[in-house]
Parts: C-alpha cells; sequence; structure tokens
C-alpha cells in the first residue's frame, strides 16, 4: 500500500467517525492556505543553513549535513497528528534505501524535544529528529501559519494543545512538507502540501536522489 493510500483510508475512517460536518470545515480551512503554500520556498531555492536541537538532546548544524551530502527533510505537525505518524513510519520503513543512496533523512516538528522524542520512540525512528520550536525553519521556508479560530476550536475540542505541545504559546503550525536537498543546500524537490492528509511519497523522494539535476549539483 502507498503512503497516500494510507492515509485517505484513515481519512475515511475519521470522516466517519467525525461527521461531515467537522470534514467540511477542515477541507474550507485547508483551501485558505493554498496561497500560502504557493509563495513558499520551492525547487531551486536554497535551504535555510539554521541549527536545531534534536530529540537526542543535542543540537544539528544542517549546514554541516548538507556540505556533507544529500538531505530529505520532511516536516511534520506533531505526534499528536496520525497522518504525520503514519509518514513518518512509511519513511523509517525506506530509510536503508535513503542510507543506501548516501542521503540522510530528517524530520522537523514544532513540538519541543521531549514531544519528538515521545515521537521518535512511539514509531521506532532511526532518523534524527529536530524541534523548530520558534519555527524558525518554517518560517524561513514560508510554511508556516497561525490556525483559524475555527479550527483553534476543533483542536481545543480534540485536546490538541499546540501551544503546550511546542512550547511557544502560539496555535501556530508549519504546512506539511517534505524537501529533497542535494548536497550544499539546493532543493531538488519540494512538497509544500495545503492540505495535511497530503503527503510526498517516499519513492518520489528516492526518485529526486537518483535524478540527474542531483547528479549535477
Amino acid at each position: 500500500m502507498s503512503l497516500q493510500s494510507e492515509l485517505d483510508s484513515f481519512k475515511s475512517a475519521w470522516t466517519s467517525r467525525v461527521g461531515d460536518d467537522v470534514a467540511r470545515l477542515v477541507e474550507t480551512d485547508n483551501a485558505t492556505l493554498e496561497e500560502l503554500a504557493a509563495r513558499a520556498i520551492r525547487e531551486g531555492g536554497t535551504f535555510p543553513a539554521l541549527t536545531l536541537p534534536n530529540h537526542k538532546g543535542g543540537i544539528t548544524d544542517l549546514a554541516a549535513l548538507m556540505a556533507e551530502g544529500e538531505l530529505i527533510v520532511t516536516f511534520y505537525r506533531g505526534g499528536w497528528c496520525p497522518y504525520c505518524n503514519i509518514e513518518l513510519r512509511a519513511y523509517q520503513a525506506r530509510l536503508p534505501e535513503i542510507v543506501a543512496r548516501g542521503a540522510r533523512l530528517i524530520a522537523v516538528s514544532p513540538e519541543t524535544p521531549d514531544n519528538t522524542l515521545t515521537t521518535a520512540e512511539k514509531n521506532a525512528l532511526a532518523f534524527e529528529v529536530l524541534s523548530d520550536t520558534e519555527g524558525r525553519l518554517a518560517d524561513a521556508l514560508g510554511i508556516r501559519y497561525e490556525l483559524s479560530a475555527p479550527i483553534k476550536a476543533l483542536y481545543q475540542k480534540f485536546g490538541h494543545d499546540l501551544p503546550v505541545h511546542n512550547g511557544d504559546g502560539r496555535w501556530s503550525l508549519p504546512m506539511p512538507a517534505t524537501y529533497v536537498i542535494a548536497r550544499g543546500g539546493r532543493i531538488l524537490r519540494a512538497h509544500v502540501s495545503p492540505d495535511y492528509r497530503t503527503r510526498l511519497e517516499p519513492d518520489a523522494a528516492l526518485a529526486a536522489l537518483a535524478s540527474p539535476a542531483a547528479a549535477t549539483a
């Protein structure tokens, strides 16, 4: 089963559980993010060279990693998001292939390091998970947004306390996004989705690593 098929299956079950009114609210809200997604950094741009804390209690220097080789960097909303956990497990399953290509896989969340550690342990992730708690990386890429009042109320109802999860006191999130980055920092593939239930297939990320553009970067 493809990643998107698994996400669609969960979406169908979720819609049946929460009802059409909630589903329509989410669809309408997602549509408001399309303009933001269109303005985000895309292929050919340079991935920001920031330093962020990781889930192991250390610090990860993205500039150093980009100098060493290719990266796949995927943003997820938080360990509370079932779609994100499905995606993380799908990429974990393909980690040996990514490593065999000489690349590294990294996930980024707005959550605190304690929460990213919980997510990494829950999903048995063998790759680094970084905490973008102040949204610096998401802002640099143009993918962070403030939640609308109706979605904030919905998340509060569901028990998703983002200011606590993220530790910054804000109701903001990154749009789920996955970047395939060449050595040196040039973005080979950028998938930024205003609909958090749509993610880049691992196959597509692997294909970008193998593309002629990657070979000449």
